[in-house]
């Protein structure tokens, strides 16, 4: 990266740079030996032209094309919306062209963390009991038995022995179809199976077209003393029931400890939501090194939000280890493709208001950009919406780029811990800890109470390295509950499913 006194030039190909801070009209800027005199007010994290760039001609940051002019821009020019397009063209043909690739080796012994290890050899970071209703009917009833069991288990929760009472509110489960009500029950049975849950008690109404009998094919094998369920219509009174079931399930969840655990079975999800200028330049990257270092270890690590794949898909594609996870990285590409199609959405419709306030013009821009977070691991295995995580290494997930819809299909899939990248600022979080990562300083300090670490401070002269380190040793520490993330402190727990067909 090149930087001057207020612009960053992260590649020498690039001919655009980014504004480190708003830049007025009539600045006059030194770059080498040459002088670019600024056309018009450059906001913070926003493109200026380096040079004369044609119309038709592509523009280049990261070293890639994010799109052509759509008119001649001059040298000293602001570059966005108005004079830049995307370049992209609905489904392509792919060929395999894998990239090399260095087994990355850890660097030392294999670190560890303080988890729980479950009866069936699955690790946990948190030592919750969860609430999954089977159909939105019941929200409010699970809702009042969370606050209930909190309160009757206070003294339980402040010595850290159950780290609470959770329950996860949403609209379906019922009046759906085919795709629609599996992806319902596939989602719900990956939060029946998560280990950061100690004990679920699974709660239906009775006449939901999710049915109960039906619903535990996909939770097949369950221990039943983890596992408790309730159908509201089968009892006389639920709240009474519901708290039977939670004691036994807060007596089976007691008996856990924390121990060490190596790294090698954490699991991350990989998320960036309201991202900015510099997200592709602080926080993106510094996760992807974060998520490369978990990786080194044997840990695993899971990319989603395919339409942010868009314009970027082949550097994903040449990472696949062999022929066969290439071609289903083609596959979760077209397929989502063809979902915009049938639709007929416009598949490139991306980045939103949000990305473009923040500097953010195209699609190929956000994507190259936004397959940062994957760092630069071999691509070891595709999961379809609702699939759990079933190799180590770097995992693509089929979901789209909603902020709660990608976070709860992650955590379906089996991470402990979302790590959450934003330039634009985002409160929600998810049912596991969330790490929001700010990709600058300013939205640091304006939003304490929903930032959990500052990857900005990559553009005042800390280095890669150094904030790797540091934010490594972070991630331990919330794996540990020596840390609490701000989404956890603030209670700001969401779920939401994909929903793709006809309700009833």
């Amino acid at each position: 990266m090149i930087t001057m006194s207020n612009v960053l030039q992260i590649r020498p190909e690039d001919n655009v740079a980014i504004a480190l801070a708003p830049i007025s009209k009539g600045t006059v800027l030194k770059i080498g030996s040459q002088e670019i005199e600024v056309k018009q007010d450059i906001p913070n994290g926003h493109k200026i032209a380096l040079r004369d760039i044609a119309q038709g001609e592509h523009v280049i940051r990261y070293a890639y094309s994010i799109g052509l002019a759509s008119q001649p821009i001059a040298k000293g020019e602001w570059v966005h919306t108005h004079n830049l397009h995307t370049g992209l063209k609905d489904k392509l043909e792919y060929t395999y062209n894998p990239t090399p690739q260095r087994p990355v080796q850890p660097a030392g012994p294999i670190p560890t963390f303080l988890g729980y290890r479950r009866h069936d050899g699955q690790v946990g970071i948190r030592n919750e009991i969860w609430i999954i209703n089977m159909v939105g009917c019941t929200n409010r009833q699970s809702q009042r038995l969370a606050q209930m069991a909190t309160e009757k288990y206070q003294s339980l929760i402040k010595d850290g022995i159950i780290d609470g009472f959770y329950d996860f509110a949403h609209p379906y489960g019922c009046s759906q179809l085919g795709d629609d009500l599996e992806n319902t029950q596939k989602i719900l049975a990956g939060f029946v199976r998560h280990p950061n849950a100690a004990g679920v008690l699974v709660i239906g109404l009775g006449c939901e077209n999710n049915r109960l009998d039906d619903f535990k094919r996909f939770i097949e094998g369950y221990d039943p003393n983890r596992v408790k369920f309730m159908v509201l219509q089968e009892v006389e009174d639920e709240f009474a029931t519901g708290m039977e079931l939670l004691d036994q399930l807060v007596q089976f969840a007691s008996a856990f400890k924390q121990q060490p655990i190596p790294v090698s079975e954490l699991k991350i999800g990989l998320k960036c939501g309201g991202s900015d200028g510099f997200s592709g330049i602080t926080g993106n990257p510094l996760v992807g090194h974060v998520a490369d270092k978990l990786i080194s270890y044997g840990g695993t690590a899971v990319l989603t939000e395919v339409p942010e794949m868009f314009g970027a898909e082949t550097i994903l594609m040449n990472r696949a280890k062999d022929e066969e996870i290439f071609q289903k990285t083609v596959a979760l590409i077209n397929d989502f493709k063809d979902y915009f199609i049938r639709n007929g959405q416009e598949v490139y419709e991306n980045p939103s208001p949000g990305n473009k306030d923040g500097g953010i013009t195209t699609l190929e821009e956000k994507s190259l950009g936004c397959t940062q977070k994957g760092g630069t691991s071999t691509v070891m295995d595709v999961l379809k919406y609702g699939e759990r995580i079933k190799t180590n290494g770097l995992n693509l997930l089929e979901g789209p780029g909603n902020d709660i819809v990608s976070t709860t299909a992650m955590t379906a899939a089996g991470a402990h811990i979302i790590l959450f990248t934003t330039g634009r600022g985002n409160p929600m979080g998810a049912a596991v800890p969330t790490i929001k990562i700010s990709t600058n300083s300013g939205l640091a300090k304006k939003k304490a109470n929903w930032i959990d670490f500052n990857a900005g401070q990559l553009l005042e002269g800390v280095s890669m390295e150094t904030l790797t380190e540091q934010f490594f040793d972070y991630l331990l520490k919330v794996a540990s509950k020596q840390e609490r993330t701000k989404n956890e402190i603030n209670g700001y727990r969401d779920i939401a499913i994909f929903k793709t067909g006809v309700t009833l």
